[in-house]
């Protein structure tokens, strides 16, 4: 049977994957959301600097935790065998990855949409006005971090997941991988105020969004080698 037989066999897996999303990772997607909007909900009563600061330091820490479902997903597949059955029928390990990271950016679109939908609704309703700062470090650093550090963590996630067996808790894909999609945000503002101390804030947004485009590449370069650095049978049930 040829791949291109084989793959009319197999339905379109987005759907699906995306709706197994929200049920296997409900728990960190009410997390994300809840967290997100009590956050932008006690900032929207302060200043608006520490709003704008507020939300560039936790949207993406809320979206990589909004994220988890989609490796939630893979992880649960690859220990029931499923992937043996979708390799069968000619599926690629690099469609099962960017069909999961696909479903974990959908998590963070809806993560990141109720949170500023209800943040910024606020915020305006006191009386505020969406400054230059508020705007550029949400378009350029806030959002566009939380999708490149969901990515990585998800991206990482999938590789450990079929490059090691099977852990539990804290030492497993699900429980490190949070802290590990968490971490280039920290990392980047911890950076930037160093920069700004040095070299004034008119620099921050230089170093915010450099560190966006680094950690995009650096997903895009791990996604590139998938075919390469990971077998078919890396794939397949451990039990």
């Amino acid at each position: 049977m040829s791949a291109s037989v084989a793959l009319q066999g197999v339905p379109s897996l987005f759907g699906n994957t995306i709706r197994r999303s929200f049920v296997l990772g409900r728990i960190y997607l009410v997390f994300g959301i809840g967290y997100a909007l009590l956050v932008a909900i006690l900032t929207s009563f302060d200043s608006p600097t520490a709003f704008v600061s507020a939300l560039s330091l936790f949207l993406p820490v809320f979206a990589v935790i909004g994220s988890m479902g989609g490796l939630a997903v893979f992880t649960g597949d690859r220990l029931r065998g499923v992937f043996e059955y979708l390799i069968a029928y000619g599926v690629s390990p690099r469609r099962l990855f960017v069909n999961v990271l696909a479903a974990g950016l959908v998590l963070v679109t809806l993560v990141l949409g109720s949170s500023l939908a209800f943040g910024l609704g606020l915020y305006l309703a006191r009386g505020h006005t969406i400054s230059f700062d508020l705007a550029a470090f949400l378009g350029l650093y806030a959002i566009p971090m939380s999708y490149a550090s969901a990515a990585f963590a998800g991206t990482v996630g999938m590789f450990w997941t079929t490059l090691s067996s099977p852990r539990q808790g804290l030492n497993g894909p699900l429980g490190l991988m949070p802290i590990v999609g968490i971490a280039p945000a920290f990392l980047t503002l911890i950076g930037a105020a160093v920069v700004a101390a040095e070299y004034g804030a008119s620099y921050l947004l230089v170093v915010t969004s450099l560190a966006v485009v680094i950690l995009t590449a650096v997903v895009l370069l791990l996604l590139s080698q998938i075919s390469r650095l990971l077998p078919l049978e890396r794939l397949l049930s451990p039990a």
